[in-house]
């Protein structure tokens, strides 16, 4: 297995596809185009879903890309594990009823052990109990005491497209194992690393009834990051050439202590988050109060609070921008040409928030002390109306220390607000 850069390993997957007769499309925006059902594109198949439908007739039927993504479902969990992100990117092969699951198992294990060279006794599959045909083509392959029917191998997200998936894991080693007994293919712990997704999208989903659809597709996604992981040898994701140079970057303007647990998880919930504003506002989403411009909003504050655990006291996150440009210049030259308004719109935001981050910290900290478990929903919209402290930011840090959040009261305060400001609209 050799060394690969991450723009190496993106290309070396396009590369290959497009050897498979596959048109090799860019990465389409972050913001959905007339989908109303999305904030932000979270898959590779997400810019597609009317080809897998068959509302929309494919430009190709085959068709692969790297796709930029955005979920922040368990944002919580970024900085303190080894594979959470809140932007990441998914190469991935997609057919439009044309070929399905024999060439795409086929196409899968070829680039992950001729082109990525992997080693193929560290590589195991899972399947789902019923989809005995993949099981079946998986044999050609792999031992079968390497595949394992998992029940969660079933791919849907309400409504749409759906079926039955494939995983392939990677052995990271014993050492990387949580040690239990029960250790195995679909343990949450670090040692089996899931590198590759194979949907076979054969259904759609219409409330409870599964509709045959006419034409089956494949629908795949690899995580980058975590393959990197792997070509490169390192122990997570942000020890990766997609992420480590900014963190050496937030560690050279913090003096932060890599080797302090609550150090390091705030420089990589930093690296992490930058990337995804970059990305996010290069592609015009901008702060506000909602929908996708309060995603942005959210993961910005996120970082300065983290930021400020550093002790970093002044604006700083428009300077880690050219880094982040210069990891993803090459897939999205379009960086270079937004840099400045990416760094105009980024600090405008932070000198925003940072103006009451001290005041609205010394306030919370005050709140929690005197709790009793649960902050009143009327102080967490007070720290959300006059200091800026999105909701969820207000949760997390109080959670640090235990107490809840009276999510309901804050709701209702909310409606309050809304009801007053309608009134004062409406009065003569």
């Amino acid at each position: 297995m050799r060394y690969m850069t991450g723009n190496e390993i993106r290309n070396a997957f396009k590369d290959f596809f497009e050897s498979k007769n596959h048109m090799i499309l860019k990465s389409f925006s972050l913001v959905p185009d007339n989908d109303p059902t999305l904030l932000l594109i979270g898959a590779g198949m997400a810019p597609m879903k009317k080809y897998f439908t068959g509302e929309v007739e494919p430009i190709s039927r085959r068709i692969a890309t790297s796709q930029k993504c955005i979920r922040t479902g368990d944002i919580e969990n970024v900085g303190r594990t080894a594979r959470h992100h809140t932007f990441f990117e998914m190469p991935g092969n997609f057919s439009f009823g044309d070929y399905f699951k024999d060439e795409a198992i086929a196409w899968a294990w070829e680039f992950l052990t001729d082109v990525m060279d992997l080693d193929k006794n560290k590589l195991y599959v899972t399947v789902h109990p019923r989809d005995a045909e993949a099981y079946d083509i998986w044999k050609k392959y792999i031992a079968e005491d390497r595949i394992f029917k998992l029940e969660d191998n079933f791919w849907e997200i309400g409504d749409g497209p759906c079926g039955p998936d494939t995983e392939i894991f990677y052995d990271l080693g014993a050492d990387r194992s949580c040690g239990k007994p029960t250790c195995g293919v679909g343990c949450d712990c670090d040692r089996y690393l899931e590198v590759w997704n194979l949907v076979f999208t054969q259904f759609n989903k219409v409330g409870d009834e599964y509709v045959p659809l006419k034409n089956k597709n494949v629908d795949t996604g690899i995580g980058l990051e975590r393959l990197a992981s792997v070509i490169q040898q390192k122990e997570s994701n942000f020890e990766t050439d997609l992420l480590y140079p900014i963190i050496e970057k937030i560690i050279d303007i913090s003096e932060a202590d890599y080797n302090d647990p609550k150090q390091k998880t705030a420089v990589k919930v930093i690296a992490d988050h930058i990337r995804a504003v970059v990305l996010m506002i290069s592609d015009g989403v901008e702060p506000s109060n909602k929908d996708r411009g309060y995603v942005l909003r959210r993961i910005i504050r996120r970082s300065v609070r983290f930021g400020h655990v550093l002790g970093i006291e002044r604006t700083f996150l428009s300077n880690l921008v050219d880094v982040v440009i210069d990891i993803y210049r090459q897939p999205y030259p379009e960086l270079m040409d937004r840099k400045d308004s990416i760094k105009s719109v980024i600090e405008k935001e932070e000198k925003q928030f940072r103006a009451n981050l001290k005041a609205g910290m010394k306030l919370l900290n005050g709140i929690i002390d005197e709790s009793d478990g649960v902050i009143a929903g009327m102080s967490v919209f007070k720290l959300y109306d006059t200091y800026g402290f999105p909701p969820e930011l207000t949760e997390e840090i109080a959670q640090e220390r235990n107490p809840e959040i009276d999510r309901p009261g804050f709701n209702e305060c909310m409606r309050q607000q809304k009801e007053r400001a309608r009134n004062a609209r409406i009065a003569p």
